[in-house]
C-alpha cells in the first residue's frame, strides 16, 4: 500500500512537470507561428513518457489521450508537412494538457482519474487525418507501421539492455504448493484492437503477483516505436516462472480483452526458454546507458519534489568538478525552518538571560557571537533552500492572456521582467491567483479591441509586462498595461453608489479613487461577462496578498494604461524586528517599517480639531498612537517627552507609535495568535506573537493594520 502511494505521488510529480513544459512549448510554438523542430521532439517525448507512465499506472483515458495527441507530432516529425494550423494544434495540446490537469488533481485529492477522455480523442483523431488529407497523405496509414521511404526496422532477436525485468520474487507466489513451474506464452492480438502496447503491458501488470521471474519480448513495449508492429506481427512472447497451476495462469492470461490467439504452454526448465538472460547478461543490459525522458524542471519544482529523496550526477564539464542535485520532500524543508525558528529563540534566550545581567564574562560574548554568526549563516542556508524563482508563476500568466484574448477578440501579448527574482515557497504558491485576476482584469478593462486602438494611434496588439524586483527586504511585482487606463469618475460614481466614500469627493487623490477596484463587490461593467462584472476577484486578490503581509495599490494615467503593484516580504518565517516596551508589556515592530525614532519636544506635538494628538513630520500631519492607551496598560509612561516615538510608514501613511523604552533590535520568529486571541485582537494592530530571550511573549504589531485602523476609525 506504501509503494502505492509512493507510486502515484512520483507520478502526479513528473506528470505535472511535463505539463506545465508542455504547456510553455505549445503557447511558444503558436506565438512564433511554426512547431520548432526541437519543440516537435520534446512535446514527442513529453507525451510519449505520459502515455507510458499512465499506462503503468492503469489510468487508461490519459495514456490513450497522450497517444492520440503523440500521433500528431509524430506526424509532424515524420513527414515535416507544409500544411500546419499551428493555433488549432495548440488548442489541442492545451485541451489536452487541461483534461490531463484535472484528472492529476483527482488524483492528489485521492479521488480515481475516471473521467473519460474518448471526446477529446476523437477530436484529436478527426484533426490528424484531416490535416493528412490536406497535406496529400493517406489518411489511414499508420506512420509508425510503414514510414514512407524507409522498412520497419526489425525486432532484434536478443536485445541489448532488458528495461521490463521483474526479478525473482522475495516470498513465495500464490496459487500453488511451493514449486516453480517454467511457462512460455504467446498472445496475439486484434489488428485494430488499438494501443497494443498498452495492452501488453497491461499483461505484465495483471501477471506480477503471480510469477518470481519474468522476461518478455518485445522489452521495450512503450518506448521502442516499433513495438506495436512486432507485437501484432510475432505476438507478445513471455517467459515466467510461478508457483501458480497451469490452470490458474491460463486462466490470467485468457481474461486478457482483444485476444485472437493464445499459445499456452509448460517448459521443462528455463533452458528451454526462448528468451532467458543469465544474470551476468542482465548485469550487462542494466549497464546499458539508456537515458530517460525528463522533463525540463524548474527551481520551483526542485522544492516539491517525489517523496523519495534521490541525488542526480550532472554531466561534468571537463574544468569544473562533478555537480550533484539532491531532491528533498517540502514538508522536510518546513521542518528543519521550523527547527532553525526554535534555534533563534534559543540563541536569544541564552544569550539575553536575565541571569547574565550585570556579568563580565569576555568568553561567553565572544561565544555567544560565534554561536550567532553560524546561527544566522544557518538561517540563510535554511532560507535559500525554500527560495524560488517567480518564473514559474509568471509563465503561467501566458495562457491566461492567450485565452482571454482568444475570446475577447483582442491582441495582446506578455512581457516577463526579472523572471528569476526568488521569493519564499510559501509565498510564491500563493501568487498565482492574485495574478491571473490582475492579469485578466488588465485584458478585460485595459486592453482595447485592435480597431479602437488603431484609431488612437496605438499597435494593434497590446502589452502586458509582469516585471519582478528585489527592494530592501521586499519582493515587487508590477504588472503595467499599455491599454486605456482607469475612468475616474465611472469609480468614483460607482463608489458613491456603493456608500464608499467617507469625505467630500474633491479631497480625494487619484490613487485613492482607482484602489476602490479592491473593494468587496465593487464592478464598474455594466453587464456581467465570464471574466467580470461580478464584483469578485480584485478584492480576493488585496486578502490574499494580505495574507502574504504585503500590500497591493493601483495606479494609471487615462489612455495610457495601468499599473499593479504588489509588494511582498521575501518571507514570513524570521524577520528583524524592534521590541517595545509600554509599562510592564512588551511588543515588537518590523525594522522595515521604521522610518525613524525620536524622543519629542513638547513643541513638536499639538492637538488637533477632533482632539487627536499629532505632529509635523515632512509638512505631513501624523497621529500619535499611544499604546498604553490603546491596550488599556496602567503603568505606561504618560509624558511623551519622557518616552520614545517611532515613525512608522505603512501604505503611504504615515503615524507615530508611542512607546516607554527601545529594548533593541532581535531577530524574531513569527507565531501565529491562536483562534480566539485571533478574533479578540481583530480591531488592533495585533496579528501575531513572537518570544523574547528572556521566555517572554512580546506581541508584534502589524504596522498596515495599525494604519487601517487609524486613517478610517
Amino acid at each position: 500500500m506504501a509503494d502505492h502511494e509512493s507510486m502515484v505521488e512520483v507520478f502526479l510529480y513528473e506528470t505535472r512537470n511535463f505539463l506545465e513544459q508542455l504547456e510553455q512549448l505549445a503557447l511558444g510554438s503558436e506565438d512564433a507561428g511554426a512547431f520548432a523542430p526541437e519543440d516537435v521532439n520534446e512535446i514527442f517525448r513529453a507525451m510519449h513518457t505520459i502515455k507510458g507512465s499512465a499506462a503503468m499506472m492503469m489510468f487508461t483515458d490519459i495514456s490513450t489521450l497522450a497517444h492520440s495527441v503523440e500521433d500528431i507530432f509524430f506526424y509532424l516529425r515524420e513527414l515535416h508537412p507544409q500544411k500546419v494550423d499551428v493555433s488549432s494544434i495548440t488548442d489541442l495540446v492545451l485541451e489536452a494538457v487541461d483534461f490531463m490537469k484535472g484528472e492529476m488533481d483527482r488524483l492528489a485529492d485521492g479521488e480515481t482519474p475516471d473521467a473519460s477522455s474518448a471526446e477529446l480523442r476523437q477530436k484529436t483523431e478527426d484533426f490528424l487525418r484531416a490535416m493528412k488529407v490536406e497535406n496529400g497523405d493517406d489518411p489511414d496509414v499508420d506512420l509508425r507501421k510503414a514510414k514512407p521511404g524507409a522498412q520497419p526496422k526489425p525486432q532484434a532477436a536478443t536485445p541489448k539492455a532488458q528495461q521490463y525485468y521483474i526479478a525473482p520474487a522475495k516470498t513465495e507466489p500464490s496459487g500453488g504448493g511451493g514449486k516453480l513451474h517454467v511457462y512460455e506464452a504467446v498472445l496475439h492480438f486484434e489488428p485494430d484492437c488499438g494501443m497494443v502496447e498498452v495492452r501488453a503491458f497491461t499483461v505484465v501488470n495483471n501477471l506480477k503477483e503471480h510469477i518470481a521471474e519474468l522476461h518478455f519480448l518485445p522489452e521495450k513495449i512503450l518506448e521502442d516505436d516499433q513495438a506495436p508492429e512486432a507485437i501484432l506481427r510475432d505476438g507478445f512472447r513471455l517467459w515466467f516462472t510461478s508457483a501458480a497451476s497451469p490452470e490458474d495462469v491460463k486462466k490470467i492470461l485468457d481474461g486478457t480483452s482483444y485476444l485472437t490467439g493464445l499459445d499456452f504452454r509448460e517448459l521443462a526448465s528455463t533452458a528451454e526458454c526462448g528468451y532467458w538472460p543469465s544474470a551476468a547478461e542482465q548485469a550487462a543490459g542494466a549497464a546499458v546507458d539508456t537515458e530517460p525522458i525528463v522533463p525540463a524542471i524548474h527551481k520551483e519544482t526542485a522544492d516539491a519534489p517525489p517523496p523519495q529523496e534521490k541525488t542526480e550526477k550532472q554531466p561534468a564539464h571537463p574544468h569544473h568538478e562533478e555537480a550533484q542535485v539532491i531532491s528533498v520532500r517540502v514538508d522536510k524543508l518546513d521542518r528543519l525552518m521550523d527547527l532553525v525558528g526554535e534555534l533563534v529563540i534559543a540563541e536569544s534566550m541564552v544569550t539575553q538571560n536575565p541571569d547574565l545581567a550585570g556579568l563580565e564574562l569576555d568568553n561567553f560574548q565572544k561565544a555567544a557571537r560565534q554561536l550567532h554568526k553560524v546561527g544566522r549563516e544557518l538561517q540563510d542556508s535554511v532560507m535559500s533552500l525554500r527560495m524560488v524563482p517567480v518564473d514559474p508563476v509568471f509563465k503561467r500568466m501566458n495562457r491566461i492572456v492567450r485565452d482571454m484574448t482568444k475570446k475577447l477578440c483582442k491582441k495582446a501579448r506578455l512581457v516577463l521582467v526579472g523572471a528569476d527574482t526568488e521569493v519564499d515557497k510559501t509565498i510564491s504558491e500563493h501568487l498565482g491567483d492574485p495574478l491571473m485576476h490582475i492579469v485578466r482584469n488588465s485584458i478585460d478593462h485595459g486592453i482595447e479591441l485592435p480597431e479602437r486602438r488603431k484609431e488612437l494611434g496605438k499597435p494593434e496588439s497590446g502589452t502586458v509586462t509582469l516585471s519582478a524586483a528585489n527592494e530592501g527586504g521586499e519582493v515587487v511585482i508590477k504588472i503595467t498595461d499599455d491599454g486605456s487606463g482607469m475612468d475616474r469618475a465611472k469609480i468614483l460614481e460607482k463608489a458613491r453608489q456603493k456608500g464608499l466614500l467617507t469625505k467630500p469627493e474633491a479631497e480625494y487623490t487619484d490613487k485613492e479613487v482607482y484602489n476602490f477596484i479592491f473593494a468587496p463587490g465593487f464592478s464598474t461593467n455594466d453587464q456581467v461577462t465570464e471574466y467580470s462584472g461580478r464584483g469578485v476577484g480584485m478584492d480576493v486578490v488585496v486578502s490574499n496578498i494580505k495574507a502574504l503581509g504585503g500590500k497591493v495599490t493601483v495606479d494609471s494615467t487615462p489612455g495610457q494604461g495601468s499599473t499593479t503593484t504588489i509588494r511582498i516580504p521575501l518571507t514570513l518565517a524570521i524577520v528583524d524586528g524592534m521590541n517595545l516596551e509600554v509599562g510592564s508589556s512588551s511588543f515588537t515592530l518590523p525594522i522595515s517599517a521604521i522610518r525613524r525614532s525620536f524622543r519629542p519636544e513638547a513643541s513638536q506635538v499639538f492637538i488637533d480639531a477632533e482632539g487627536r494628538e499629532m505632529l509635523i513630520e515632512d509638512g505631513r500631519c501624523c497621529p500619535i498612537v499611544r499604546l498604553g492607551q490603546v491596550y488599556g496598560i496602567e503603568d505606561a509612561e504618560p509624558d511623551l517627552t519622557q518616552g520614545i516615538l517611532l515613525l512608522v510608514e505603512s501604505e503611504d501613511r504615515l503615524f507615530a507609535l508611542a512607546a516607554d523604552r527601545l529594548l533593541g533590535v532581535q531577530q524574531i520568529v513569527v507565531k501565529p495568535l491562536s483562534a480566539y486571541l485571533g478574533n479578540v485582537t481583530k480591531k488592533t494592530g495585533i496579528t501575531s506573537c513572537t518570544l523574547l530571550g528572556d521566555g517572554s511573549i512580546s506581541l508584534i504589531i502589524d504596522p498596515a493594520k495599525t494604519a487601517e485602523l487609524i486613517y478610517t476609525s
